[in-house]
């Protein structure tokens, strides 16, 4: 299956030094990426994340909360999103048959109302807990004017026996062939899951926000940028969990075959480095 990357508008957090070190500088914003895929399959094209949608850029503040707003600034430009991406790349957004999400985070979900005839698939208690809004930062990040329209769910609960690569309670999702599975990571949130896929290359692990730096996958010494390691804390809802997933994921990409790429959704060096060019750059039709 073919693969490619989107970078489905960046956010742009205060103090970018503490998050990125570019630039390097406490006052100037930095960039994160919102990493999603888009898969041509053989039952039609397949999103993973959706990041921020059409009306997300048309009209913000209804959307989104003004915390996060503030803190993170998003890029706000229609040619990112998913569905302009997708018919940049010459293919038909009517296409889009299946999403699968890690989690329904604003930055992840935006883009769910742009393609209202796709079947949406996560971990039932993702959804679960996203419908519940217990808390005040649950009610921020949550936002259900994204998706309270959505009828095509299609959740998947824990009886699954699969095993991925030493990850268990694995979910194929068998409307793709079981070439698209969700690998459960709880912590950041409690349904929270990697989409593992398997394209033209080998297999491919979106982590989601399991983590936020590169660094964490280092082996000998782990490492994250203090802004990054500040956001993670402030948004878990399992730390035990989360740090506990982080160890798996560092021991997988140590061990990992050549065919097997890890990489999360916010780490702007991860994107350039898979996708080939810039964030800033929509996707776009290769010439000939």
């Amino acid at each position: 299956m073919k693969v490619h990357h989107l970078n489905c508008i960046s956010t742009c957090p205060l103090c970018g030094m503490l998050f990125n070190g570019q630039p390097a500088s406490l006052i100037r914003r930095g960039r994160l990426a919102c990493h999603c895929l888009l898969v041509e399959s053989p039952a039609g094209l397949v999103l993973v994340d959706t990041g921020f949608g059409l009306r997300d850029v048309a009209d913000p503040y209804s959307r989104l909360g003004k915390f996060f707003l503030r803190l993170l600034k998003p890029e706000f430009r229609n040619e990112m999103t998913a569905i302009r991406q997708i018919e940049r790349l010459g293919l038909d957004p009517a296409d889009v048959r299946h999403i699968v999400v890690t989690h329904l985070d604003f930055d992840h979900a935006g883009g769910l109302d742009d393609f209202p005839h796709a079947t949406v698939h996560m971990l039932a208690s993702e959804r679960q807990h996203a419908a519940q809004q217990k808390t005040w930062l649950d009610r921020q990040r949550y936002r259900p004017q994204q998706w309270s329209y959505q009828n095509m769910w299609r959740v998947h609960s824990p009886q699954y026996t699969e095993r991925w690569e030493g990850f268990a309670k694995v979910h194929p999702i068998e409307e793709l062939a079981s070439e698209i599975a969700l690998v459960p990571l709880r912590g950041h949130t409690y349904g929270h899951a990697g989409v593992a896929v398997h394209g033209d290359g080998g297999w491919l692990l979106l982590a989601g926000d399991a983590y936020f730096d590169t660094g964490e996958l280092d082996p000998v010494r782990p490492h994250c940028a203090p802004g990054l390691r500040f956001y993670q804390w402030m948004l878990e809802k399992d730390r035990a969990a989360r740090l506990y997933n982080q160890r798996r994921l560092r021991d997988l990409a140590k061990r990992a075959s050549p065919g097997l790429r890890i990489f999360c959704s916010h780490d702007v060096d991860e994107f350039e480095r898979i996708a080939g060019r810039s964030v800033a750059v929509p996707a776009e039709q290769m010439a000939g």
